[in-house]
C-alpha cells in the first residue's frame, strides 16, 4: 500500500494559503465524485462546542439555512468515519432511519439544497478536531473506496499546515460583546470606562475579556489584543 506521502505527492508544498486549501478540496471532491465539500473545525467554548467552517464550497444560503448546530451534528454524528474505517453515507431520503441526527424537515432541506448524500470523515491532525463533509446531489454518486484514500490525503496535507488551519478556524471566535470590550481596551480604555461606554457592569466587562483571552489561548489582555489585531478581528 502506498504511503500517505506517496498518495499526496507534492500537494503539501502548494498549500500556503486559503486559496490553495480551496483548490485542494475542490480537486479532491472531483476525484471522488462529490459535488460539495466542507472542512469543519470543532472549537470548545466553555460548556459547549462550536462549529467553525474552515473551507467550503457550499452556497452561503445553504449554510445559513442549515445552521452551525446541524453542521456540527453532521460532522460529529454516529456515521462519521475515523481514518481506516469504512465510511457510511447519510442519505437524506432515509432520514427517518437516522435517529435523532436529522428531523424530516432538515433532511428535506438538505436534499433540496443539493446534499442528498453526505459522508463525514474525521481527520487526525494533531490536537485539532477537524472533519470534512463530502456531499452530492444524487445518492450513490460518491466513490466509497475513493473516500478512504481522500481521507488519508486530507490528514497528511493538513498536518503539514497546522498554523494555516488554526488561523482559519480561529478567524473570528469572539462574540459581539467580547469583540467590543477587547476593542475598547485596545484603545486604552480602563474597565470602568468600558462599563460606561457599553452600559454594563465591570464584572461583565472583565468576564467578556477573560473569555476572549481564553478563546485566543492567550496569557493576558495584551496578547489577546495582539492576536485579535493580527487576525483583523479588531
Amino acid at each position: 500500500m502506498s504511503s500517505p506521502a506517496a498518495l499526496l505527492q507534492s500537494e503539501p508544498s502548494r498549500l500556503a494559503s486559503r486559496g490553495d486549501l480551496t483548490s485542494f478540496f475542490m480537486q479532491l471532491a472531483a476525484e471522488i465524485g462529490a459535488d460539495s465539500y466542507m472542512l469543519v473545525a470543532i472549537i470548545h467554548d466553555q460548556d459547549r462546542s462550536d462549529a467553525r467552517i474552515v473551507s467550503s464550497n457550499w452556497i452561503f444560503d445553504a449554510i445559513e439555512l442549515i445552521g452551525k448546530r446541524l453542521i456540527a451534528g453532521l460532522a460529529q454524528g454516529p456515521l462519521t468515519a475515523s481514518p481506516g474505517n469504512r465510511p457510511r453515507p447519510l442519505v437524506a431520503a432515509q432520514a427517518p432511519d437516522a435517529g435523532a441526527l436529522l428531523s424530516g424537515e432538515e433532511a428535506r432541506l438538505l436534499d433540496v439544497l443539493g446534499h442528498a448524500e453526505i459522508y463525514s470523515l474525521r481527520l487526525n491532525v494533531g490536537r485539532q478536531r477537524l472533519f470534512v463533509l463530502f456531499s452530492a446531489a444524487q445518492a450513490g454518486k460518491i466513490d466509497q473506496p475513493g473516500l478512504m484514500k481522500a481521507q488519508l490525503k486530507c490528514c497528511y496535507a493538513l498536518s503539514n499546515i497546522p498554523q494555516l488551519i488554526a488561523a482559519a478556524a480561529m478567524q473570528d471566535p469572539l462574540s459581539d460583546r467580547e469583540r467590543e470590550c477587547l476593542f475598547w481596551v485596545s484603545e486604552g480604555k480602563t474597565t470602568d470606562e468600558v462599563t460606561l461606554i457599553l452600559g454594563v457592569s465591570s464584572n461583565t466587562v472583565n468576564s467578556y475579556i477573560t473569555h476572549a483571552i481564553q478563546k485566543f489561548a492567550a496569557s493576558n489582555r495584551a496578547m489577546a489584543i495582539a492576536t485579535a489585531i493580527r487576525s483583523g478581528i479588531i
